[in-house]
């Protein structure tokens, strides 16, 4: 019985692991501090998971990595000296073949002076520090393969210039991507969420110009990568919400990655000033339910759906579980429950205006005694309109009614983000002359169905294109 539990117990571990899931969404070496944190976790088998990590090293120049895992999986080092050589030889020809610019990007003084010159272009480079045209591009392949071999501080410096002395817009939006993925595995927040910012803002552009499925594409893997960024920065559970609530990427996550409703749930949840959304968010909690649903999802809906307060207790409990195995959530697992019983406390008391205090208890799954301690100090803390009746065990509720400020700016949320849309159709229509499909409407249930009008269209051609990758 005990090694079924255990079976058990490992098996919901691994069907709540998303993984599987996010991991053809981002680069391969974003993929790989996923797979330590399983490993750590020990949800899956170990030798599973180096073998998962020796096939995702085997596409980098990461060499030494990829015989240390090696070494773990069979024991023996296999012979990497052939390609450990071939790397070495294509790194020293790079970085020869770069050295006259590099040798001016290295001397940051000289570099800011030109810019506020306005001298920092090729032409300037060329006339007077003899640098060869064809340089530039020497410079964008060495920082790919310097990315490649792991060296991600000389990739992002190296790509952040090519992209200041680069006219050439393509390869400009795939470089912005490639420092992106520096910055997030080199932990640079705050530079990362800037390029998050400025990638969105690239996207966004391009949208006039390519397919729509590669747009669909592009926003799904600047959702994913997001994620990095979101969860460590100081404001990432502001920044989450303030984008992915963005009707094109709202619409993106119900076409393509519901799976991120964990994400946003679990930001909004701890996020106890950005309450206005909770309404839109189980919502769509609800509309998604039939494509994606796990205990955090479900603890929203039972709470503000059905009203079911011992379901919600338990999918509470279950929600522990999935916050610390998820290599996104670990560190909000006590913020998380903290603002879920709260959550709790607060639904409750609009339903009743008596409330037995070992009943509550129960509910937010808590004694007695430390239950009262919680709820003094909520509503001492939140000047909430309750008092404590200790000789009868009772919580007294007043009457609360809706600011009208609140109601205003629930009514009108949203307007000046549909506006903007509507005006870039309008422009789309002068341009072109034809009348453009409609990506946006003034009520919630036509967005909605607007996005699910285009949810069979495009899961197909997304599956075929979910293994590429940014270049």
């Amino acid at each position: 019985r005990k090694s079924c539990s255990k079976m058990s117990d490992a098996a919901r571990l691994a069907r709540d692991d998303l993984t599987h899931t996010i991991a053809p969404h981002l680069d391969r070496h974003l993929v790989i501090p996923l797979l330590e944190f399983l490993k750590a976790k020990k949800i899956y088998p170990e030798e599973d998971l180096l073998r998962g990590q020796l096939e995702l090293l085997q596409g980098t120049n990461m060499i030494d990595y990829a015989s240390e895992i090696h070494v773990k999986l069979a024991g023996v080092a296999e012979d990497f000296k052939p390609r450990r050589t071939e790397v070495v030889k294509k790194l020293k020809e790079g970085t020869l073949a770069t050295k006259v610019l590099t040798d001016i990007i290295e001397k940051r003084e000289l570099v800011l002076a030109l810019r506020e010159e306005g001298n920092y272009t090729m032409d300037h480079l060329t006339e007077k520090y003899k640098v060869p045209r064809g340089t530039l591009n020497s410079l964008y392949q060495h920082a790919k393969f310097l990315y490649e071999c792991g060296n991600y501080s000389f990739a992002a410096d190296y790509l952040a210039n090519y992209r200041l002395l680069s006219d050439d817009q393509e390869k400009n939006f795939q470089a912005l991507w490639g420092k992106l993925a520096a910055e997030i595995l080199m932990q640079n927040w705050n530079t990362a969420s800037e390029d998050l910012k400025t990638l969105r803002k690239a996207i966004d552009t391009r949208d006039k110009t390519v397919d729509p499925s590669q747009t669909l594409q592009q926003r799904t893997w600047l959702i994913h990568w997001s994620l990095f960024v979101f969860f460590n920065h100081p404001n990432g559970r502001n920044g989450i919400i303030d984008l992915f609530f963005k009707e094109r990427y709202l619409n993106t996550i119900q076409t393509s990655c519901p799976h991120i409703l964990r994400y946003l749930t679990t930001a909004v949840i701890t996020n106890k000033r950005r309450r206005s959304v909770l309404t839109d968010l189980v919502r769509v909690i609800q509309q998604e339910s039939y494509t994606y649903r796990d205990s955090i999802t479900e603890f929203l809906e039972d709470l503000y759906v059905s009203f079911d307060f011992e379901a919600a207790q338990r999918k509470l409990r279950e929600c522990e579980t999935v916050l610390v195995n998820d290599f996104f959530l670990v560190s909000c697992r006590e913020e998380f429950i903290t603002n879920a019983r709260l959550f709790v406390f607060e639904t409750y008391c609009r339903i009743h205006k008596c409330i037995d205090l070992g009943m509550l208890a129960g509910k937010l799954g808590m004694d007695q005694e430390a239950a009262e301690r919680w709820i003094v100090d909520l509503i001492r803390n939140a000047r909430l309109d309750a008092k404590i009746d200790s000789a009868n065990n009772h919580i007294i509720m007043g009457t609360k009614h809706p600011s009208i400020y609140q109601q205003v700016i629930d009514k009108t949320k949203g307007l000046s983000d549909r506006s903007s849309v509507l005006a870039s159709d309008l422009a789309k229509y002068l341009q072109n002359g034809s009348v453009p499909t409609p990506s946006t409407n003034t009520g919630n249930n036509n967005n909605n169905n607007n996005s699910k009008q285009h949810h069979h269209q495009h899961h197909h051609q997304q599956q075929q294109q979910q293994h590429q990758q940014p270049k």
